[in-house]
């Protein structure tokens, strides 16, 4: 069975993240870029499953800019067996386009099985998955916090967390799949496994190539960072905290 990983580039956890001076976005110019968290969790997860015997191929595949490249090198380097880039050039890509971009891609892969993070640390939409299930027409498992594949039925056991608890699902092959937090520790890339993937062929193709028209479905009109926190206040007694929560939060 192959398995076919999404990844995406975004602004690293560690970074603070700054906003334009015309508030049209975030400043991504000379920031550190790194594989979104979620990401790395569902290539390590596919690495685990191939390691285990489930898998033959892992396939990493990323849309976006030139520079998602990098970002193939790195799964080519904790262990992906090769790499799709998708250059979409200075197109925002928003999740539909992405969505529709990687079921062309599973038509032409015929995966067993699609992994992704359940959302990446700079949009937080949490949809990709979703709506890549819904055009394939595949069973998902979302949020997943544990991943037991029945190669011989052609099953999926997906553990997720909700607020009563676990929920425990099972898929029939081909599915989807979006990762949590606690399905796995990623492994680090280690130098070696740096410099092989520097000679890796990266797949290049456009989404025309893929016959996906990249269209704008959401307008950003403006990007302003958060308010800052005002500073607290220590109060004499329970009378004044209930008298500010009604006068000055509105909250009683």
């Amino acid at each position: 069975m192959k398995i076919m990983v999404a990844v995406k580039r975004v602004v690293d956890y560690a970074v603070k993240i700054r906003v334009k001076p015309d508030k049209t976005g975030v400043e991504t110019s000379n920031v550190k870029m790194s594989m979104n968290p979620f990401c790395e969790i569902a290539l390590e997860e596919a690495l685990r499953l191939r390691e285990s015997g489930l898998a033959k191929e892992v396939v990493a595949v990323s849309v976006g800019p030139t520079q998602c490249a990098d970002t193939l090198r790195t799964a080519l380097a904790m262990g992906a067996d090769r790499a799709v880039h998708v250059d979409a050039g200075t197109a925002h890509v928003l999740p539909l386009s992405v969505a529709k971009i990687l079921r062309a891609l599973v038509q032409a892969e015929q995966p067993g099985l699609l992994i992704l993070g359940k959302q990446a640390i700079d949009d937080d939409c949490n949809q990709t998955g979703q709506m890549v299930a819904g055009l394939l027409k595949w069973p998902q498992g979302t949020f997943a916090s544990k991943v037991v594949l029945d190669k011989e039925n052609q099953k999926a056991t997906v553990e997720r967390e909700v607020d009563g608890g676990i929920e425990t699902i099972c898929l029939d092959l081909p599915a989807v799949i979006t990762t949590d937090l606690r399905l796995n520790q990623p492994r680090y890339a280690t130098l070696p496994n740096i410099m092989k993937a520097k000679s890796k062929v990266i797949k290049k193709v456009t989404p025309e190539e893929l016959n996906v028209e990249l269209r704008p479905d959401i307008e950003i009109v403006q990007v302003t960072e958060p308010p800052k926190r005002k500073a607290g206040v220590i109060l004499s007694s329970v009378d004044e905290l209930i008298d500010k929560l009604k006068n000055e939060a509105h909250v009683l």
